[in-house]
């Protein structure tokens, strides 16, 4: 494989944003999706969230990607939870998920942000534009003028 230095911002909400991730079962999922991104050769630089939403810094190879990476993380971690740990509330995660690029001299701060999810949240220090989790399409704006008609 080539050279690739690839960083992404994820984040995605619990099923209508439900607070199903209790402190108990926190680090068993926190664990599950790391091994299982380990599994698709990808590399979680943090992980952290409360209890209604999570967030991820991490490398995904050009091989794979983000969607395909998500939907492997979301259904399977589901999946591990509703069977392996014999959950009596049926875990789900919300449609959809939040992605931003970042670039090397970016991490640091990202890393910093996600490991710290509680405190932000509890000091009302939240980037807004990362807690935002809608179903709906945000597309970046165009950032050059549309090509005219011939």
């Amino acid at each position: 494989m080539a050279m690739w230095r690839l960083y992404y911002h994820l984040v995605w909400a619990t099923k209508e944003r439900q607070p199903l991730i209790h402190p108990q079962r926190e680090t068993e999922l926190y664990n599950y999706i790391i091994g299982k991104a380990d599994t698709l050769n990808c590399i979680v630089h943090a992980i952290g969230g409360t209890e209604n939403h999570i967030h991820l810094i991490v490398s995904i190879p050009p091989t794979q990607s983000i969607a395909e990476f998500v939907k492997n993380i979301k259904g399977s971690s589901s999946h591990y939870l509703n069977q392996t740990l014999q959950n009596p509330n049926r875990f789900g995660w919300q449609e959809g998920y939040g992605v931003f690029s970042l670039g090397q001299t970016q991490i640091e701060q990202a890393v910093a942000y996600v490991i710290n999810q509680k405190q932000h949240h509890l000091r009302n220090t939240v980037n807004s534009h990362l807690e935002q989790i809608t179903d709906r399409d945000d597309r970046p704006t165009r950032w050059y003028p549309k090509r005219p008609k011939n």
